[in-house]
């Protein structure tokens, strides 16, 4: 498979032709922009995926997540697959890190919401998650802390976060700064103090998120508050950030809550072992949760 870019200026629709007019009439799309794919096939597959979730009838985003989740199972972990020279309006639905991973869900999830099936939507999408205020432009740009990433999200009709509704939820008070502190870890940053700056602007001081301490995800009205499909971020204390990881919800037929997600360790999109509760016992920097859901 070979990796392409190109400067993006026509839709490639996968739609039955009596649905192609109308889709080049009304197509979501973002304006002429430079974009980056893994391969020359990350169109077609994108467009089987968003057929296969329209035929299936499913109209609810917590369903739907779950259901393009399912079909990504097997997905390789890659890490890092956003960076370049330049930022770039990166699709790549052949290899997923944990954020991707649930930004791809949110975009195949919109676009089949909206009754769309074209690739160039759910590019549309992942813009308009992925980026502040929903438009690309430098590295700063693009959303690096998952906590502007609910706020942001959240103001603009995306996203909505229940953790503050789910019994028990606490709330953590800190200065969310850790790329400015550690600029070797980003090549964007190493070399680049204008940036470094760019970034300080946007990194959060003092700031209050709710969260679910890992102890209570045991509990029976925790569990019969969550949902399959849910998104969830692992609340971390290491220094300078809010979460570590990424995936959604899967509650079991026995009521439990288990993680889906792009896992580094398992090399792949998977469903976890364990119950969430005892996922995070293994864990010593993961402290709890935060649960959020695409509104209707």
């Amino acid at each position: 498979m070979k990796k392409i870019l190109f400067l993006i200026t026509i839709a490639m629709l996968a739609c039955s032709p009596q649905q192609a007019s109308q889709q080049v009439a009304n197509a979501a799309t973002p304006p002429t922009t430079l974009m980056r794919f893994h391969c020359d096939s990350d169109t077609t597959l994108i467009n089987q995926l968003l057929l296969q979730g329209r035929e299936s009838g499913i109209s609810d985003a917590n369903a739907l997540v779950e259901f393009y989740a399912r079909k990504l199972l097997g997905t390789p972990y890659v890490a890092h697959t956003l960076e370049g020279d330049e930022e770039m309006l990166t699709i790549n639905i052949h290899e997923l890190d944990c954020l991707t991973f649930i930004e791809t869900l949110y975009a195949l999830t919109r676009t089949t919401m909206d009754n769309r099936c074209s690739w160039r939507d759910f590019a549309s999408h992942v813009e308009n998650v992925r980026y502040r205020g929903g438009e690309m432009g430098d590295y700063s740009s693009r959303i690096h802390y998952m906590s502007e990433w609910i706020i942001d999200n959240h103001m603009r009709g995306n996203l909505v976060e229940v953790t503050p509704d789910l019994p028990h939820v606490d709330y953590m008070v800190k200065n969310i700064d850790y790329m400015t502190h550690h600029t070797a870890s980003y090549r964007q940053l190493k070399n680049d103090t204008a940036m470094v700056e760019k970034i300080r602007r946007h990194e959060l001081r003092n700031h209050r998120f709710p969260y679910l301490k890992r102890s209570w995800l045991n509990d029976r009205a925790v569990k019969e508050a969550l949902r399959s499909g849910d998104f969830v971020s692992l609340v971390t204390k290491t220094e300078g950030l809010d979460v570590s990881h990424n995936g959604i919800i899967i509650v079991d037929d026995k009521g439990d809550p288990y993680l889906l997600d792009a896992s580094m360790s398992g090399g792949k999109v998977m469903l976890e072992s364990k119950p969430l509760f005892k996922f995070l016992e293994r864990s010593k920097t993961n402290i709890g949760v935060r649960v959020y859901r695409i509104i209707q």
